[in-house]
């Protein structure tokens, strides 16, 4: 039985000796072979670097894959459980965030018969109060249209090689690994965990990118938004034909009154019904067109692996050069 921490990095050239450092040790511990494979999302300083070094100065440990540019956290993800080989993976924040003192406990209980052991936060941590609104908002409305219920949930998971076997079946273009993962079933338990604070900089996300995220992972999961439009015309239906109700009243009882103010309230609460449907439609659509081009999810440009297998291969041509 072998595990591997996969963790995605954008920026993080810092980072990358200290959670290397870190999570030696514990997995050293472990009465399973463990490695790493550290996923850099085309970041701009020198994280790759980084990992490159600490592949080079742990070989059997630690593997590198470098996207050939920035194709978000989701891609990051994909591409990491689409090349790992092992039979289980844990997923965890590369900042350590996601306390790595739970590694053993995930063992144990995959161990014991799970196959998804999903960590649940406890506390939030040093989040900010516009992320907290965002998050309880985007976490409610998911709650509504898809059925599943992710309040507190993270991207700290373990997950078996049956289930990481049926993840890389999807297809779509669009990805929302928590919702995915819920909905790919299986057994799973959680446990509790405290968000930690970050050891080096500041978190990458910012409010804007996570409203995208949040609009993104309910348009991408779930179908709902777009009977919305539905139910509001029928509103609108129904309150048009108690308008003409009202208005041929008025006119045949001699009371009928201009009503221009009624006009313009109604055409404009019509117009931004209809502006917003629009970009309901335009959502969904511009959803099809990605996943109709067929273009790869991320794009893998280097790979420590790859790196050390050809200078192992040269060390040989050259050793048996000599030797002739």
């Amino acid at each position: 039985m072998d595990l591997t921490i996969l963790m995605p990095f954008y920026n993080e050239d810092k980072q990358i000796d200290i959670t290397v450092s870190t999570l030696l040790p514990i997995l050293e511990q472990l009465d399973i072979e463990a490695d790493m494979l550290l996923v850099d999302d085309g970041s701009s300083d020198r994280t790759w670097d980084a990992i490159a070094k600490a592949s080079a100065a742990y070989p059997n440990q630690v593997r590198g894959l470098k996207l050939s540019r920035n194709f978000g956290k989701e891609a990051a993800i994909c591409a990491g459980l689409d090349v790992v080989d092992s039979h289980a993976v844990i997923l965890m924040d590369g900042d350590l965030q996601h306390p790595p003192k739970h590694i053993p406990e995930m063992v144990q209980l995959w161990r014991s018969g799970y196959d998804v052991v999903e960590g649940i936060k406890s506390d939030r941590g040093n989040e900010s109060a516009l992320s907290r609104i965002n998050a309880g908002i985007f976490y409610g409305l998911f709650r509504k249209v898809a059925g599943y219920d992710l309040s507190n949930a993270s991207d700290f998971k373990l997950l078996d090689r049956a289930v990481i076997e049926k993840w890389r079946s999807l297809k779509e273009y669009q990805t929302f690994f928590r919702g995915l993962s819920a909905w790919l079933g299986f057994k799973r338990c959680t446990f509790s965990f405290e968000v930690a604070d970050r050891q080096t900089g500041q978190s990458r996300w910012r409010l804007s990118a996570l409203v995208r995220l949040s609009v993104n992972a309910i348009t991408a999961f779930s179908s709902v938004p777009l009977h919305i439009i539905t139910l509001i015309g029928a509103l609108f239906f129904l309150g048009s034909f108690l308008l003409i109700i009202q208005t041929l009243f008025n006119y045949f009882s001699g009371n009928a009154n201009d009503g221009f103010t009624t006009v313009i309230l109604v055409v404009l609460v019509v117009g931004a019904c209809i502006m917003v449907s629009l970009g309901l439609l335009g959502i969904y659509v511009g959803k099809i067109f990605e996943e109709v081009k067929g273009r790869p999810r991320y794009i893998i440009s280097d790979d420590t692996n790859i790196a050390i297998t050809r200078g192992r291969d040269l060390l040989n041509t050259t050793t048996k050069k000599e030797d002739q």
